[in-house]
């Protein structure tokens, strides 16, 4: 039986946040390679030198197999924003008979606040304004002309960014 200090001190990968003889069993073992031998090369001399070279090629062909992966806190940092094209649209579509609503579609890939915006346009514009969808915002009245006015000057989305989308249907 061993002797140990307490309180002990644990090691984490920073990558996959898990203590550094476990990031085998990750699903990024090549990039916790690479941190550990960067922070914690007595680890890494321990953990990856030791194994025999037959074990390194089977750890590398495991990894190579798509894993299944569970959700946790390790999980959340991996998550990469995909590159969106910045464009705002706004457009009309018809309510009733001769009702119109304004359609403001594209705010969030300029990052704004959806809930900001549309409170400021129903003020603006002295109407009714919600949030409708995942990255859109209805107007009541047909406003097209000077919401694309207003989302230049007040909001400071460049002007080539802003599309007069015409009709929508939805």
């Amino acid at each position: 039986m061993t002797s140990s200090n307490f309180p002990l001190k644990v090691d984490y990968c920073g990558v996959c946040s898990l203590p550094p003889e476990y990031c085998e069993h990750g699903p990024l073992f090549d990039k916790c390679k690479e941190w550990m031998e960067e922070n914690l090369p007595d680890e890494y001399a321990r953990l990856i030198l030791n194994k025999t070279q037959e074990e390194l090629e089977a750890m590398s062909l495991n990894n190579s197999k798509k894993k299944q992966t569970r959700g946790g806190k390790a999980m959340k940092n991996i998550t990469k924003k995909q590159e969106v094209q910045k464009q705002v649209v706004v457009g009309r579509s018809m309510r009733a008979r001769k009702k119109y609503v304004t359609l403001v579609r594209g705010l969030k890939t300029c990052d704004m606040n959806l809930k900001k915006c549309s409170k400021a346009f129903g003020q603006k514009f002295a109407c009714g304004s919600s949030v409708t969808g995942d990255d859109e915002i209805t107007v009541q009245g047909d406003v097209v002309d000077d919401m694309m006015d207003f989302i230049v000057e007040e909001l400071g989305i460049d002007d080539d960014l802003v599309v007069d989308g015409g009709d929508i249907k939805d």
